[in-house]
């Protein structure tokens, strides 16, 4: 396996590459990541003398530097992660998402389709996305692989999108393709701008912690360790053409997560002087809020045999810790 992982630099795509690189189906594997404010190379210190790897600094949006890629390195295998994803960002500035993460998945699909040339038995395709593209649930129910579609952020839209290319290029030119939508993932080396490490930063620095609307949007949270290790399920034993979702059965209010971490970081980091509660800050609903996320993963159980390994209150006690003890990774991802 020549394997490809796109956006490894980011944060789910350096947990994976740490998780697989020493499988030994893996001959090699390329990490192609264009760097911008969500990709750090610091994130792979641990791999990055690995002699399985090679780092590619290329944008997907390149098409004549990924066919470069696919071709130079003889690659067999793709998991496609690489995406502009960060909702906020997609409301405030949305071209990047169309360009990225539709554009160029449709720049990698025709790399592999061109040069795999027909040969698609032994190379597969992996898609990378994630559960809202199914928009919102009510208070009951979980998205299942046949829940329609129905985004409802720009960044949402630009997912689906890929996704429907993804399943055209299986379907019109039978590539070896599966697609994979997750639920909300946590961990280390996640970005500080999204949800737990934002909480865990604002504690630490005494600032008000901002909840959107009344707190109250339920997401389904999965550690990233596990999402890693469906992925490697799913590239390897996947039916050809199918869609697997893949969820932590673990559903949080925003407000409940919050509170806890505030807890947490009260018990790991007593010099603080407690009482982290109080910086709560209740601040305006941002547009198109999804109310509730849930997913059902049972396909995946039932087909590959995969549950998650780590609790929630493992995951999120051994995240809060991490955030703690590598605050110079912080500052050197946000300095870039």
């Amino acid at each position: 396996m020549k394997l490809l992982i796109t956006g490894g630099a980011g944060f789910i795509g350096s947990n994976l590459i740490q998780h697989i690189i020493d499988q030994p189906e893996i001959e090699k594997l390329v990490n192609l990541d264009c760097l911008t404010y969500a990709g750090h190379l610091e994130n792979l210190e641990r791999v990055a003398r690995h002699p399985k790897y090679v780092f590619e600094k290329v944008d997907l949006r390149d098409r004549q530097a990924v066919v470069r890629v696919v071709q130079q390195h003889g690659i067999t295998h793709v998991m496609h992660l690489a995406a502009e994803s960060h909702v906020d960002r997609s409301i405030t500035g949305p071209g990047d998402f169309i360009t990225t993460n539709i554009v160029g998945t449709f720049n990698l699909l025709e790399a592999c389709r061109q040069a795999w040339d027909g040969n698609f038995g032994r190379r597969r395709f992996h898609h990378v996305s994630t559960d809202e593209v199914y928009g919102s649930l009510g208070p009951t129910g979980h998205f299942t692989e046949a829940t329609p579609y129905a985004p409802n952020s720009p960044y949402s839209a630009s997912k689906a999108s890929s996704d429907m290319l993804v399943r055209a290029y299986h379907h019109t030119y039978n590539l070896n393709t599966v697609i994979t939508n997750c639920s909300n993932n946590y961990g280390p080396y996640q970005f500080p701008e999204k949800l737990i490490p934002v909480v865990v930063q604002n504690c630490l620095a005494r600032r008000q912690i901002p909840v959107y609307g009344d707190g109250m949007n339920v997401r389904d949270w999965l550690y990233v360790r596990d999402h890693a290790q469906a992925l490697w399920l799913v590239l390897n034993r996947g039916q050809s053409g199918e869609t697997y979702n893949i969820g932590g059965h673990n559903e949080w209010a925003n407000i409940n997560i919050v509170k806890l971490i505030c807890d947490l970081v009260d018990e790991l980091a007593p010099q603080l002087g407690g009482h982290t509660r109080s910086l709560i800050t209740f601040v305006k609903d941002r547009p198109g809020h999804d109310r509730r996320y849930a997913i059902d993963a049972t396909k995946l159980h039932q087909e590959l045999g995969w549950t998650p390994a780590y609790t929630f209150e493992r995951g999120i006690r051994e995240t809060v810790g991490w955030y703690l003890e590598n605050q110079a990774w912080v500052s050197a991802v946000l300095r870039d």
